[in-house]
């Protein structure tokens, strides 16, 4: 599956219908955030664990599945994990153990780096979450009634309407290699020469991209687009539901910070 196959299958799973799928934008983007803000001022991995745990109730809530989900945080993961994992040899503290070459591992490197990683989980759950219940579309409307620069939106807006058209622009040179038996990965060919071909194809890109994006602009013109045109969004009204995703989010950050306050965990 290539990489814009996958947003088209993340489209269609934000289309389902589930009691997170048919919040208010604004609202899941803003309490999601504060899981993330929260994930990562918290010091404490237990409740993390905890937070982990909700998440993957709301993914449970959501109809959602657990494989993709995890398929997608890992695929992730490795990005910033890579920055956990050296923690122990690079954290000064208490030498618990020394590997050949003198490499140290600390137990204060260990325990941070095992914070790190724990954040890097939350957080990125909470992102996938998030991106598997709202549409690229959504989530650019959402920022712009949250005060997001009407330029910055409408920027985000264009993009992510015209992604899949480029992406249609690329399948047929794809096809067109295709029909004359090119194959980047066949090693029957020079490495050189597939390079090349490589080549052409992004360069190709970028002139039909240029062509496209100008037909595009003076379509955009003939119908009244000026620098004062603006994004039309819908007036959606908060319901209950969503008052009660916000209420349960909210309750459990502030129960499990008061109980970390009281020094239970």
């Amino acid at each position: 599956m290539s990489g814009l196959e996958s947003i088209s299958e993340l489209e269609r799973i934000t289309m389902q219908n589930s009691p997170l799928h048919n919040l208010d934008g604004r609202v899941k983007l803003v309490m999601l955030l504060a899981i993330i803000v929260y994930a990562v001022y918290t010091t404490d991995i237990f409740i993390l664990v905890l937070m982990e745990i909700y998440l993957m109730v709301l993914i449970y809530v959501s109809k959602l599945s657990f494989k993709d989900s995890f398929i997608k945080i890992l695929l992730i993961l490795p990005f910033g994990g890579a920055i956990a994992i050296f923690q122990p040899f690079v954290h000064a503290g208490t030498v618990i153990y020394t590997l050949p070459l003198g490499i140290h591992v600390t137990a204060q490197g260990l325990a941070f780096g095992l914070l790190l990683i724990s954040r890097l989980i939350v957080c990125l759950t909470s992102i996938v979450l998030l991106s598997s219940l709202s549409p690229m579309q959504e989530v650019v409307d959402s920022f712009k009634k949250l005060g997001m620069p009407r330029d910055l939106a409408m920027i985000f807006s264009l993009f992510i309407r015209y992604l899949f058209m480029f992406y249609d622009e690329l399948q047929r040179i794809r096809h067109a290699q295709a029909s004359r038996n090119f194959d980047i990965f066949s090693k029957k060919t020079a490495y050189m020469w597939r390079l090349k071909q490589v080549a052409y194809t992004i360069a190709m890109m970028f002139l039909r991209a240029f062509e496209k994006g100008e037909t595009v602009y003076f379509s955009m013109l003939s119908r009244g687009y000026s620098e004062e045109s603006d994004i039309y969004t819908a007036k959606n009204k908060v319901g209950m539901t969503d008052f009660t995703f916000v209420s349960t989010t909210l309750a459990l950050i502030i129960c499990l910070e008061f109980i970390k306050y009281i020094g239970v965990i």
